[in-house]
């Protein structure tokens, strides 16, 4: 069955002539194997190579193999590394241990959202200046605001950040397979690693940091190494994907794959416009006995029971809903769409929503305004997929 890729249109464009885009090292490969490629914040992306659904679906059955070399990496040093992101970031960094990663969001003053990002503790010995002792993977359409705001924020601190984006490249290996599939590449035992860890080790004989951690609701791995060894690191683990029924995929369905997870995407769930609260992500903000930049704002937001709240979806019919649909309660307007596919997992359309808290109940009849027609929908939980759990 056909989906359709919903994705911003501020972040994803059909290439044109008059564009130069960056490309991954992975670039030429997507292109001679059939990837249809696409402008995404300023790179070349394939945003699938068949079949959406089928790329989807190999994720959720086997393993999707994802480059994902566009996404910012930031790598930090000095003896301050750690108090300042813990300053820059919502989540506690002063207890993070060497190996450790943690979900978290880089707010402005007013408590809106910069950017969501993933920081790595990688040394144990953060006075070291020769190695990073920390890491930070930012959206790729946020990379340049978040030098910008780290190096405002920098003054007093001993620390030194790098942008290592172009030198490096990231592979994601997703799905229930994956730990099984890249097992034997690696020269460390995958299954000892507790999810949202890391290790630096070798995949497929190229050394890297090689984390446990995703964007699709399954199981797999994350490498970060050298960019000129990407390829061989693809090729490698491709062959054995490809064995165990896998496939690469594109940006569509990592999309579709996400928000079945109901993970947030930035430009949709996210923007400066929208606090970490009320986005449902209290779990990445740290309020207690510390502080950090937008603290303020997101202890008011704490106890604000009117603002708006982060909802599934699941409509009636086919038709999607999709971004800035409005939600609707009868006449009234309740809300709007942020993201909204046929979910091919399920087979039905889902959403997700920020709709008025007094309609956000679990069960609540609302409807989506589908280009003039209301379509039924009802509020159902988050996630709509979890892992094991298809029903």
């Amino acid at each position: 069955m056909a989906t359709r890729l919903d994705l911003s249109k501020r972040t994803l464009h059909r290439m044109t002539a008059t564009c130069t885009l960056a490309r991954t090292p992975l670039y030429d490969w997507h292109v001679a194997h059939g990837g249809r490629m696409v402008d995404f914040a300023g790179w070349s992306m394939p945003v699938q190579y068949g079949s959406i659904v089928e790329e989807h679906q190999a994720t959720r059955r086997a393993v999707g193999m994802f480059d994902v070399s566009h996404m910012g990496r930031l790598e930090f040093f000095g003896p301050d590394a750690m108090a300042f992101l813990d300053q820059v970031v919502t989540r506690r960094v002063t207890d993070m241990q060497p190996g450790q990663v943690r979900y978290g969001l880089v707010c402005n003053e007013q408590g809106g959202i910069l950017d969501d990002v993933l920081v790595y503790r990688l040394s144990s010995d953060s006075t070291q200046t020769d190695w990073p002792s920390f890491m930070m993977v930012v959206n790729a359409s946020n990379r340049e605001k978040i030098v910008q705001w780290l190096d405002k924020q920098q003054s007093g601190y001993a620390v030194d950040f790098k942008d290592v984006t172009t030198s490096t490249a990231m592979i994601a290996v997703q799905g229930p397979k994956a730990i099984e599939l890249v097992k034997p590449l690696l020269d460390f035992d995958i299954t000892a690693m507790r999810y949202y860890r890391c290790a630096f080790g070798s995949l497929g004989d190229e050394p890297g940091w090689i984390s446990r951690t995703g964007y699709t609701g399954e199981d797999g791995i994350e490498w970060i190494g050298g960019a000129d060894a990407a390829e061989r690191v693809w090729s490698k683990v491709m062959s054995r994907a490809k064995a165990c029924g896998g496939s690469a995929a594109g940006l569509g369905a990592r999309d579709t794959l996400r928000l079945e997870a109901a993970m947030p995407l930035y430009g949709h769930e996210l923007n400066e416009e929208i606090t970490p609260i009320e986005a449902g992500l209290d779990f990445a903000v740290s309020l207690k006995d510390r502080d950090f930049i937008g603290r303020g704002a997101l202890l008011a937001a704490k106890g604000n029971t009117k603002q708006p709240v982060r909802v599934g979806l699941q409509l009636e019919g086919r038709r999607v809903a999709r971004e800035h649909s409005r939600i609707l309660q009868g006449d009234d307007d309740v809300g709007y769409v942020t993201s909204g596919t046929f979910s091919p997992t399920f087979e039905r359309p889902i959403a997700m929503a920020y709709v008025r808290p007094s309609v956000a109940a679990i069960g609540t009849r609302l409807a989506a305004d589908i280009r003039g027609t209301a379509a039924a929908a009802t509020v159902v939980p988050l996630p709509f997929y979890d892992r094991g759990k298809t029903t």
